[in-house]
């Protein structure tokens, strides 16, 4: 029977048939299969799993000493790994843990370093004995020079520094292990002004270089391990790099080094979710670089200065240029 309705007019009439509850219902699955994605939740893949975990993927050389004499050696390598089932997505965690989880509570002993170019570095302790219980108020707070207990240096990632919730949680921990931990702020973080005519970068090593020979000559007896995140990481490693077996370093962990700078920061601009993280970094960034922007302008010209221009470009992407001027 012709009715004289266009295709589009009969679309429309049974779409109207269709109860609104099914196009909620509809919305909801896909609203819900965005989120899961976006997200990168995984708690379907641990269910069918039986929430027991995945293992952990190891990748090392076969004739790797490190892995014989140090990863072959610790049982959580080798086991299962289950996340949280509420918190089944790497994003998830990390807003958990910078806004949701309870940090430990204790307090640092904070020491000020003063490299050789005139730079303040903030150096924050967490001693084993701070985290004795009871404490008999036997500690002076001190490190006898010939004390041989380890010490661990902790490099805080991009405008991170000791009161990030991800470096109080590992200080307290290796802390509690019966260790010395010290962080090695950034120049600048802290709560800790610039006082010479650089910035610190990815490709600075000179801090850490510092406060380990430091750290090496006044604690001898102490084997020092180092731990860096993120930034701090690459910092570290490119440190490690450079030094060889000249370091006094015992043993060293990176934990999510950017290792290439340059693929790093294409990369963070690929998706939604990375964006996100791009634009939280220029955020970081610009509001660290405006609290500098009067000493900067008292240097003199006859001083390498080292200038970070934040340039929020292209829906505010993270770019950072370094420009130095010199005169001859």
């Amino acid at each position: 029977m012709e009715t004289g309705e266009s295709v589009g007019e009969l679309l429309l009439r049974a779409a109207a048939l269709v109860p609104p509850a099914h196009y909620a219902v509809a919305a909801l699955v896909l609203a819900s299969a965005f989120l899961y994605r976006f997200l990168e939740l995984h708690v379907l893949g641990d269910l069918l799993r039986g929430f027991r975990g995945g293992r952990v993927a190891l990748t090392f050389h076969p004739d790797s000493l490190v892995y014989h004499r140090v990863a072959s050696k610790c049982r959580s390598l080798h086991g299962r790994y289950l996340a949280t089932p509420w918190l089944a997505s790497p994003h998830l965690q990390t807003l958990f843990l910078g806004f949701g989880a309870r940090s430990p509570s204790f307090t640092y002993r904070r020491q000020l370093y003063t490299v050789r170019d005139g730079g303040t570095i903030a150096l924050d302790w967490l001693l084993a004995s701070d985290c004795e219980v009871p404490d008999d108020g036997s500690s002076d707070g001190t490190v006898p020079d010939d004390d041989s207990t380890p010490i661990v240096i902790v490099v805080p990632g991009l405008t991170s520094d000791s009161t990030a919730a991800y470096v109080k949680h590992l200080v307290f921990s290796m802390a509690s292990e019966g260790w010395n931990v010290v962080v090695g702020n950034h120049r600048g973080l802290g709560g800790i002004s610039i006082t010479s005519d650089c910035f610190y970068n990815g490709g600075w090593t000179e801090d850490i270089r510092e406060v380990v020979n430091y750290l090496h000559q006044k604690y001898p007896e102490a084997p020092l391990f180092t731990v860096g995140a993120s930034l701090g990481a690459n910092i570290l490693v490119k440190y490690l790099g450079e030094e060889g077996e000249n370091t006094p370093v015992a043993g060293a962990a990176s934990i999510c080094s950017p290792w290439d700078l340059l693929v790093t920061s294409r990369f963070i601009s690929r998706t939604l979710v990375q964006r996100c993280y791009d634009k939280a970094l220029a955020i970081g960034l610009k509001g660290y670089a405006k609290l500098y922007v009067f000493p900067l302008e008292t240097f003199k010209r006859s001083h390498l200065l080292v200038l970070i221009e934040i340039l929020l470009v292209q829906k505010k992407s993270f770019h950072i240029y370094v420009l130095f001027f010199h005169d001859d």
